[in-house]
């Protein structure tokens, strides 16, 4: 029940206590629940960019619609995916899977040319809705893990995805944005939003059995 008990604790804390700051251990533990994400052919389609310097969460702000929880918060994690599938990419993580391993390379041929064949005909926007998923896997593992941290966190989409890339020249790593997460402690005399019921559908409508 402690999962459980831990998402009953979490909400999308609306104000930081700026003063306030995560652990670099606790950080570590919440990159690390992103990092062990089940993905898509194990190809680990993501990465996480993780933002410190205060000057550069400020200039964040009006990207993200002047929520100033980007500026406010601990530590600013933001979510990016490959923007497109490439033979190089796919064939550098199964090298490394299979060395890690102790394999001969090229153990997985069979499999990593039909990833090719599938996904190196599609448009690059085909892609990114692809890897773009996967990035939210990782996502929700890391707010579930801030939550059993008793660290506060919110789930951004708001956000231009175009400006936020230009800022932090993601397109010359090959990746786009998908989502941010501030993550700090909250600021429980001034977020409206702390003491308020969580509301969700009931059971009955959430869950559709087919019997």
């Amino acid at each position: 029940m402690a999962l459980l008990e831990d998402l009953q604790w979490r909400y999308a804390t609306k104000k930081y206590d700026p003063a306030k700051k995560v652990s670099e251990e606790d950080v570590a533990k919440i990159i690390e629940a992103a990092r062990l994400a089940p993905t898509s052919s194990g190809l680990q389609q993501f990465r996480v960019i993780v933002i410190t310097n205060q000057e550069l969460k400020e200039k964040i702000v009006p990207i993200a619609n002047g929520q100033q929880g980007v500026a406010e918060c601990s530590h600013l994690l933001v979510f990016a995916a490959w923007d497109r599938y490439t033979e190089e990419r796919i064939d550098d993580v199964y090298n490394m899977i299979t060395d890690e391993r102790g394999l001969p390379r090229g153990r997985f041929s069979s499999y990593t040319n039909m990833l090719k064949e599938v996904y190196l005909k599609q448009s690059a926007e085909q892609n990114f809705i692809h890897t773009a998923r996967q990035a939210y896997i990782g996502f929700g593992l890391a707010i579930a893990q801030a939550a059993e941290l008793k660290i506060d966190s919110t789930p951004m989409e708001g956000f231009n995805t175009e400006l936020l890339d230009q800022l932090l020249n993601l397109e010359a790593m090959g990746l786009k944005s998908v989502t941010i997460l501030p993550i700090g402690y909250r600021d429980a005399e001034n977020d409206w939003l702390v003491n308020m019921k969580k509301v969700r559908n009931p059971v009955e409508t959430f869950v559709i059995e087919l019997k």
